[in-house]
């Protein structure tokens, strides 16, 4: 089925909005990626960009949750455990929605959503105050202190 798909995308100029949790076949069948979390967008991008180098804490949970075939298979980096409970969607948290599950969140994710900004190239947007890369963040600026952690 995905080959032709992938067939007549090419002969046909087609796009498709391909919605699944299968991180590995979206990344074989897109060419742009959009994260949502509680049916927010937190980060869109290149699939290069994305599984690269993500900007969204959530975001690189889901990656490295993604598991490896093989002993040739690319080591990933310690995966990332979301702790906490899922927030209900009815009712979900104020400001950030990933705020209560976030190790990176601070004050600010509970005062204010954040709004999708442009980090890195080629249309790679994130909605986060305290990305994980890119200018003004710790890792981007060469700063060693990461946010500490807002107590629920």
């Amino acid at each position: 089925m995905l080959n032709l798909l992938e067939k007549l995308r090419s002969e046909l100029g087609l796009s498709y909005l391909f919605i699944a949790h299968d991180l590995a076949l979206v990344k074989q069948v897109s060419d742009r990626v959009a994260v949502m979390y509680l049916g927010k967008l937190c980060e869109i991008g290149p699939v290069r960009d994305i599984y690269r180098e993500p900007l969204h804490p959530y975001t690189l949970a889901l990656l490295t949750s993604i598991p490896s075939a093989g002993p040739s298979a690319r080591k990933r980096e310690a995966r990332t455990v979301i702790r906490g409970e899922l927030p209900s969607p009815l009712d979900p948290p104020s400001g950030c929605r990933f705020r209560t599950r976030c190790p990176r969140a601070q004050e600010r994710c509970a005062a204010e959503a954040p709004q999708l900004r442009a980090l890195g190239g080629d249309g790679h947007l994130v909605a986060c105050h305290f990305p994980l890369s890119g200018p003004g963040t710790p890792e981007g600026s060469g700063a060693q202190d990461e946010p500490a952690a807002v107590k629920r």
